[in-house]
Parts: structure tokens; C-alpha cells; sequence
């Protein structure tokens, strides 16, 4: 006699190959939500970074074009070496930072929170800060005296904690 088809045996999966299953998704499962925590902990890298530029560039832009030196003649010119004031970078004791008018009044700037020339907060930047700092540094450039040229360098800290350095020239004329 010939079993009827269906009848029989039972086709199915067993306990254990069950077990197998759920264990393999389980491990592919946890590395792929490794894989996306990744991704998400760095997706706000980019937007810092973009703002940390726009942020250095808005700074960069306002000190250069403020005079070379305190001694610097209305519409440029060369100053001596005394005039130069390398000797001592930094504001004067009676300057804040709506009143700097030279290059070398931004050395005071360390670790503040983003502010525009009026002193007024930046708005779409909490969490980030601004040191800046400025020296004579002619000679870096090749030029015959350090009083010639002064190096700005804006550093940039983001709410990650990261930090971004700028650098700039401006020269005595």
C-alpha cells in the first residue's frame, strides 16, 4: 500500500534550527544598530564643521580689516618698528571689543562665546567658543623684520568638543 502524498512525515523546522535562526538575525541585528549609532554620533561632524569656517571666516574678516597697528596711519602705510607694536600685542587698558581698531587688540580673545563686533551673541552657535591670538611674525614670511607682518590664528571649539585652527597674515603697509 502507497501512503497517501501528504500524509506521513512532517515537514517543518525543528526546535533547535528555530534557535539557530533567531540567533543569527539577532547577530546581524546588533551590528547593523552598531553600524547606524556610528553613523548618527558623527551626522552633526559636517554641520560643525561648516559653522566653525563661517565662524572663523566672520572673525578673520573683522580683524583684517582693522588698521596694522595702533601707530598705523588712516589709509596704510608702513609703520616703524616701535610703532609696530610688538612689543606689546594686546587692547589697550581702556579698549573692549567695540572699540578695538588694530590687529593686535584681538590677543585678549580666549575662549569666548561667539559675538559679533558690537559685542551682541551669534545666534545659531551656542555651545561654540573663539580664542584668538596674534604675534609678530615677519620673519615666518621671509620678510626682513618680525615688526612687518603679524600672524592671527583663530581656533575654534565645538559643542563636540572638537577644535579647528585658522591662520592669517597681515603685513605692515
Amino acid at each position: 500500500m502507497v501512503p497517501e502524498p501528504g500524509c506521513g512525515r512532517q515537514q517543518g523546522a525543528t526546535l533547535v534550527e528555530l534557535v539557530m535562526t533567531i540567533v543569527i538575525i539577532s547577530v546581524a541585528i546588533a551590528g547593523v544598530v552598531g553600524a547606524f549609532s556610528l553613523i548618527v554620533g558623527r551626522s552633526a561632524d559636517p554641520l560643525n564643521q561648516s559653522r566653525a569656517v563661517a565662524l572663523s571666516q566672520l572673525y578673520m574678516d573683522e580683524i583684517l580689516a582693522q588698521k596694522f597697528a595702533e601707530g598705523s596711519p588712516v589709509g596704510g602705510g608702513e609703520v616703524s618698528s616701535s610703532a609696530a607694536g610688538c612689543g606689546a600685542i594686546g587692547a589697550d587698558a581702556s579698549e573692549s571689543r567695540d572699540t578695538y581698531d588694530d590687529v593686535d587688540d584681538y590677543d585678549e580673545l580666549s575662549s569666548a562665546s561667539p559675538q559679533n563686533s558690537e559685542e551682541d551673541p551669534l545666534s545659531g552657535y551656542s555651545g561654540f567658543l573663539v580664542s584668538v591670538s596674534v604675534a609678530c611674525a615677519g620673519t615666518e614670511v621671509g620678510l626682513a623684520g618680525n615688526y612687518k607682518a603679524k600672524r592671527i590664528d583663530i581656533a575654534i571649539t565645538d559643542p563636540s568638543g572638537n577644535d579647528y585652527l585658522f591662520s592669517a597674515y597681515r603685513g605692515n603697509f
